[in-house]
């Protein structure tokens, strides 16, 4: 039987850890709400921009009558010889499955694509980990357009380099705060690499968020773009029954919405696209749609990384009410054990004392 002092000892500690667990459930519904709010925010701006493309589709031309292809280099489609992954991850841990079931959508969606010259940008530092144990990472180098001999060598790398996948870019701290600066960012470089032909396709793999009880582990294709204000999914892994309940019951316990409220611009930004107007552009709808469509990419990368911040804050509370009713029942069961072991010495010392009198 374990010595009382040290099953209490253990209860005390099992205490403090849970009162550990239980604001760092607090902290992470508070995040969640702003996250959500960011997200929410974010939403108007790209309804209206998907719904101006939309528009300028109809009246500009977009691809060459005489051809068939199209003008805009982003909607190029060609084969699948060198891919861009774009992985998603958490900075932090104690986030539940979190950041593991991304990583494994990534290796699945990497061995699916296997003999084919792979480069990722890891954006969060436990992807960057994982990442980088596995794959060597390239070097960072200073390119020209307008030199021949630039292009040449590059072309040279992508043979030597065939069926190799390596780590070209990392993001890390940047979840903290996300600024549409920073995906911006992350697109323009994308979108230079996908003109020069260094890359055939972009795929962004992360967490999607619609609310705490909708999520859904998506890799998604960005480029090139093949309908505007469609996702193109390749690989979707929807929530488990069991986690639905378990995110239910600490969304109940934190006090947070099961369902994100919609923004009032959103029904706005709605309207531009189903109203029966013709609308008058300024510049032509060609350059409209040319100078458009990079900020289209833009705002998809851009919403991912809303969404996984806050989808990992879902996670982290729902991990952490998890964590905390575990402690309780852990409590429960060592405060149970130690009232036995204390009536266990009670009877040992009644008997002693009861035999000793009789051999008197």
């Amino acid at each position: 039987m374990a010595n009382i002092l040290d099953i209490r000892r253990r209860i005390r500690s099992v205490i403090n850890t849970r009162q550990i667990t239980k604001a760092m459930k607090m902290v992470s519904a508070a995040k969640l709400r702003r996250a959500q709010e960011r997200a929410l925010a974010a939403r108007p701006y790209a309804q209206m921009l998907t719904n101006v493309l939309k528009s300028l589709v109809s009246r500009a031309e977009i691809y060459d009558p005489e051809t068939g292809q199209p003008k805009h280099p982003l909607l190029a489609q060609r084969d699948e010889k060198n891919i861009l992954l774009i992985v998603v991850t958490g900075d932090k841990g104690l986030a539940g499955a979190f950041n593991a079931n991304i990583i494994k959508a990534a290796t699945r969606f990497l061995e699916s694509k296997a003999g084919r010259s792979i480069d990722i940008e890891a954006v969060g530092r436990k992807g960057r980990d994982f990442l980088r144990r596995r794959y060597p990472a390239a070097a960072v180098q200073t390119r020209s357009l307008a030199e021949l001999a630039e292009s040449i060598e590059a072309e040279a790398r992508a043979v030597e380099r065939a069926g190799m996948t390596q780590i070209t870019g990392e993001h890390v701290g940047i979840l903290g705060k996300v600024e549409f600066a920073q995906a911006s960012a992350l697109a323009e470089s994308v979108i230079e690499r996908y003109r020069r032909e260094e890359i055939d396709a972009v795929y962004v793999v992360f967490n999607e968020f619609k609310s705490v009880i909708a999520q859904r582990l998506i890799v998604e294709q960005i480029l090139p773009i093949e309908q505007i204000g469609e996702q193109a999914v390749r690989l979707a892994e929807e929530m488990t029954e069991e986690e639905k309940k378990r995110a239910k019951e600490a969304a109940i316990s934190a006090g947070v919405g099961m369902r994100a409220p919609e923004h009032p611009g959103e029904a706005a930004a709605a309207q531009f696209g189903t109203a029966q107007v013709d609308y008058i552009y300024e510049q032509a709808p060609e350059e409209l749609f040319r100078s458009l469509l990079p900020k289209y990419v833009a705002i998809q990368i851009f919403r991912s990384l809303l969404e996984s911040v806050a989808a990992e804050h879902a996670a982290r509370m729902t991990a952490m009410d998890s964590a905390t009713s575990n402690a309780t029942d852990m409590i429960d069961s060592l405060t149970l054990v130690m009232n036995r072991a204390r009536q266990a010495k009670i009877t040992k010392e009644i008997i002693e004392i009861v035999s000793g009198a009789a051999a008197m």
